[in-house]
């Protein structure tokens, strides 16, 4: 029988196994964590029909004479290469950016390496992947915990009972806004908003549908008067419950400060200083009497503003005079109206020379204090035409100490330290009624370092775990078991554990998945190739067959 029969069905049957092994590849195209894998062929024994012979002196050697007997499958090798990412929504997947596997158990115990981080939560706790086996690292606070094979079991702390409060520094006083009740109705936004519009009487209004479950809008009348903190916040809690038609889930609120002390004075505090946000000087104010508010004094000279650095301390009513003063002899003084604003004891002076030709401002200052008031003026020549119009004696240029008649009249009010307390918007927190913490209630993230952590009520960022990869020595030793699992084989060496990161594996990348690493090309390529090699080694049969049979026409 002929040998080449033979050899093309060991050829035939290695190409079919390549294309099984093409096939599933591509099957695999769109597999996260999928690892290709590629067909090897080697020749099987040959036949030797003449061993080759040494030369010598007089004759050369001869070389063997061997005929083969066709091809079997070397191996099946896996393509540990990386692939590319694929973006997810999912804040629970994960792509290991380098080297690294996740490690995962089965209910039986049995220990499988992927590199698809497929992760999820149950309820129990456990980190699981898409298979539903537990992703197994470190346990607990991982803070100096060496890398582990353990199973991830989330535990969450009970949450002690807290009212909902806030603290905040305005203008260097710490205010603090707290709930009576332990219940996370308390977790809002109290707005406090001035309200020209409140009728007297209405100290504090909390308006039906501005009280939500998010948020409560307390209108102040900027009129009303509070005494101290413990009134505005009994007010404010009557208000809020007039508008809810009960008491509000949270119960009541209180208001509180540090340091209190001098924070109300003795007459109390306005709804206009409770929201007010001025907390420096608020600038006095120096008014004329009505009669001369149009048309102003002295040639419609008119206060414009008074000092609030240094304060301004002049209060009550106002006397004005002017006085005219000639030029000094040497000709180092010009002429000038020395312009006195006499307030109470004490006496503010300013002085509008000749040289002052057009309209601006002069400062009416106290020497001892050094606060002033600022005037306008129209310019001397304009102080001057107005005294001859003072009086019909005034005729000509004014002499050495002419005056105008003195005005009496308008107010003065001083320029004081703000009471404004600034109170605004306050979003209290971390108000809960207390008891067992479910995962589900906690926002679980986990960091490029393998790090599991929970944002809880009590403990805010809280790390609970850790995911800890391994490594082997020879990957494409590993043995595929199906589910994207890989398992460890006599040439893969042992798996080193090591925490992301470290240890010679990537970091963790959220939201990403390793895509497969098949390479749609070259397994067409490939595809091709067998293709022709399995009709190949079928014709050498059908030539075989053919040869077959004129042996067998030879006896007719």
């Amino acid at each position: 029988m002929l040998r080449s029969i033979y050899s093309a069905v060991s050829g035939m049957k290695s190409h079919q196994t390549r294309l099984d092994v093409i096939g599933n590849n591509i099957a695999n195209v769109n597999t996260y964590g999928f690892k290709s894998s590629r067909t090897r062929f080697q020749d099987v024994f040959y036949q030797t029909l003449s061993s080759a012979t040494a030369g010598s002196a007089t004759k050369g050697g001869a070389n063997a004479s061997q005929v083969g007997y066709g091809a079997q499958l070397g191996g099946v090798d896996l393509n540990m290469g990386r692939s590319a990412f694929q973006t997810t929504d999912n804040a629970l997947d994960f792509a290991i950016a380098g080297e690294g596997f996740f490690q995962v158990m089965d209910a039986d115990g049995n220990i499988y390496y992927t590199r698809a981080g497929v992760l999820n939560i149950d309820p129990n706790g456990n980190l699981i992947d898409a298979n539903g086996n537990i992703v197994l690292g470190v346990s607990g606070d991982p803070l100096g915990r060496s890398p582990s094979s353990e199973r991830i079991q989330l535990n969450v702390p009970d949450v002690e009972p807290t009212r909902a409060t806030v603290t905040e520094s305005v203008n260097d006083v710490m205010f603090t806004v707290t709930a009576e009740n332990t219940t996370d109705a308390g977790n809002i936004i109290i707005n406090f908003l001035k309200d020209t519009s409140l009728p007297d009487g209405s100290d504090i209004v909390v308006n039906p549908d501005e009280i939500t479950s998010t948020s409560i809008t307390v209108r102040v009348n900027e009129t009303a008067i509070f005494t101290d903190l413990a009134d505005l916040s009994q007010k404010m809690n009557l208000a809020i419950t007039t508008a809810n038609k009960g008491a509000h889930p949270a119960g009541d609120f209180t208001i509180s400060a540090q340091p209190e002390d001098d924070l109300f004075p003795a007459g109390g505090l306005t709804g206009a200083e409770i929201c007010g946000t001025n907390f420096g000087m608020k600038e006095g104010e120096v008014v004329l009497a009505p009669a001369n508010e149009t048309k102003g004094i002295f040639g419609s000279m008119k206060p414009k503003s008074v000092s609030k650095n240094p304060p301004f301390t002049g209060t009550g009513e106002v006397t004005y005079n002017a006085v005219y003063h000639a030029a000094s002899d040497d000709g180092n003084t010009p002429a000038n109206w020395t312009i006195t604003a006499q307030i109470g004891d004490k006496v503010y002076t300013g002085i509008v020379t000749s040289n002052s030709t057009t309209a601006k401002t002069v400062l009416l200052k106290n020497e001892e204090d050094g606060d002033y008031i600022e005037m306008s003026h129209p310019g001397f020549d304009a102080i001057t035409s107005a005294w001859r119009k003072d009086s019909d004696a005034n005729t000509g240029d004014p002499a050495d100490g002419a005056k105008f008649t003195e005005v009496k009249g308008g107010n003065a009010v001083p320029s004081t330290q703000s009471n404004d307390i600034g109170l605004k918007s306050f979003k209290l927190e971390l108000g809960n009624e207390g008891g067992p913490q479910t995962i589900g209630s906690c926002s679980i993230s986990i960091t490029s370092s393998g790090i599991i952590e929970a944002t809880h009520p009590n403990l805010g960022k809280w790390q609970m775990g850790r995911i800890d990869l391994v490594t082997f020595e020879n990957p494409a030793g590993l043995e595929a078991v199906g589910n994207s699992y890989f398992a460890a084989s006599a040439n893969s060496g042992a798996a080193t554990s090591a925490a992301p990161g470290t240890g010679g594996t990537g970091a963790l990348k959220g939201s990403a998945l390793e895509m497969s690493n098949v390479d749609i090309s070259t397994e067409f390529s490939d595809m091709i190739v067998t293709e022709r090699g399995f009709q190949a080694n079928s014709r050498i049969i059908t030539v075989s067959d053919e040869i077959l049979n004129e042996l067998i026409n030879l006896k007719r």
